[in-house]
């Protein structure tokens, strides 16, 4: 099996960058490297994706103190945390499910990507056997500072529906980052961060969202995933409030132009029509200070 499948390597070949993704495919490892276990141990925020019974992919947000993600072996990552239970990914972490996992630091603008499947989850703990591990660049992670309030399990719907509301509508065109869950049929789960200046991400109508695909990694691990699968999954986080807004629905891939429009910066753009909606509300902040925006933000 080679470091890419059929939907990465059509993307990047449109794309015009087949070697760069090459050279960069030789830092995909199948377990987790020893420099990266502090890394983990530190962090307080991490983003699961992955597919529901009904078979709807869903990115959803875990927090925690320091110490709540660990490797207890190379090939093995424990998150000392759950879903709460009216989440709507959570009949979809049993044993032998892909999962995928994005670690992400926003002071210092450091992430981790961790997919692979599901060996348990319970009510102490998540536990993943990985299939791939890398990292990403800084580029486009709004720098937040951590502040002292610890995990805020999200347990009450406030909203759902197949719709955005006008204030969901809103609360995304302010957002400053979002989270994008995809799937491939062998290669399963992945959880990837998009970040720009507030409106970066355009609302077409109740249903329809656009999102910029600005120059990355050239990897194109999620723009691959939706070639060969339209479902995606999106979260968009308030920080202050702890609550999370979670879309599910199909994308496509949009390449011209003329689509590009009103999108500064981008190389592309991803359409999202949205089949679910689901808002919980937050029990208090999650701990993160806005401090200021990604120099990389197009503008």
């Amino acid at each position: 099996m080679g470091t890419f499948h059929e939907g990465e390597r059509a993307v990047q070949a449109q794309a015009g960058v087949v070697a760069e993704a090459r050279g960069l495919g030789r830092g995909i490892s199948s377990g987790i490297p020893p420099g990266a276990q502090p890394f983990l141990e530190a962090q307080r925020l991490a983003v699961l994706a992955g597919v529901d019974a009904a078979g709807h992919v869903w990115a959803s947000l875990v927090t925690g103190n320091p110490g709540f993600i660990t490797a207890p072996s190379s090939r093995t990552l424990r998150l000392a945390a759950r879903l709460s239970e009216v989440d709507p990914l959570t009949d979809g972490l049993s044993s032998d499910r892909p999962l995928g996992l994005l670690v992400i630091d926003p002071e210092r603008r450091r992430r981790l990507r961790v997919n692979g499947r599901v060996i348990r989850a319970d009510r102490t703990a998540i536990e993943i056997a990985t299939e791939e591990v890398f990292g990403n660049c800084p580029k486009y992670i709004q720098a937040r500072a951590p502040e002292d309030a610890g995990a805020h399990p999200r347990g009450v719907i406030s909203r759902w529906g197949t719709t955005l509301t006008g204030e969901q509508r809103l609360a995304i065109e302010r957002a400053d980052t979002l989270f994008i869950a995809s799937v491939h049929a062998t290669r399963g789960a992945d959880a990837s961060h998009r970040g720009g200046q507030p409106g970066f991400v355009r609302v077409l109508d109740e249903r329809r969202l656009r999102v910029p695909d600005y120059a990355g990694n050239n990897m194109f691990q999620t723009l691959g995933n939706i070639a060969t699968d339209p479902r995606v999954g999106l979260l968009f986080v308030a920080f202050d409030t702890g609550t999370t807004l979670q879309l599910t629905g199909r994308a496509r891939i949009l390449w011209e132009v003329a689509d590009r429009a009103g999108l500064p910066g981008a190389e592309r753009a991803v359409e999202v029509e949205v089949d679910e909606v689901v808002e919980l509300a937050g029990q208090g902040p999650l701990g993160w200070r806005f401090v200021e925006y990604s120099p990389f933000n197009p503008r």
